[in-house]
């Protein structure tokens, strides 16, 4: 399903704003609005880039763990790369992960997704543990016990052996 909306529907949600905002400011504005984007970008990206390496850099010297600074790099690099992809919705996601205070936002969104997912992911892992999964092709079928020793083979690989 994300590949599709990646794939299809931005693209199309691109060109519908494209066409919109051409209608409103005329073609050769909104022409000029998408070819300025990419060097606004590369330089948006360059200043905000050193930025973050230098607070990265001070995290790393003062001696605590560069998490939140490894994490702002990351989104300045997502950042000026949408400013350079064609498209007004890209450019102003982009802009929005380049401004400090909406780039702190994002930042709390993005970690806590990823800590819900990661939580998520190892409740899902432990609830399965050593349970019946039922008859999927994930393990044994309900009834069943599962029997390491049985999975076992010896081996007589002269490379082994030191």
């Amino acid at each position: 399903m994300a590949w599709f909306v990646i794939f299809v529907v931005w693209p199309l949600a691109e060109l519908f704003v494209i066409v919109k905002v051409s209608e409103a400011i005329g073609f050769l504005w909104m022409l000029l609005a998408l070819i300025i984007s990419w060097p606004l970008g590369s330089r948006i990206l360059r200043a905000q880039g050193r930025a973050a390496w230098r607070q990265f850099g001070e995290a790393i010297q003062a001696g605590r763990p560069p998490a939140n600074e490894a994490l702002n790099g990351a989104l300045v690099l997502t950042g000026g790369l949408l400013l350079m992809v064609p498209g007004f919705i890209t450019d102003v996601i982009g802009l929005l992960l380049l401004i400090p205070f909406t780039r702190a936002a994002a930042r709390k969104l993005v970690v806590r997704h990823h800590r819900s997912a990661w939580i998520g992911r190892a409740a899902n892992l432990g609830s399965g543990f050593g349970r019946n999964r039922g008859n999927s092709g994930n393990g044994p079928s309900a009834g069943q016990q599962y029997d390491a020793d049985a999975t076992a083979v010896d081996i007589d690989n002269p490379e082994l052996k030191p």
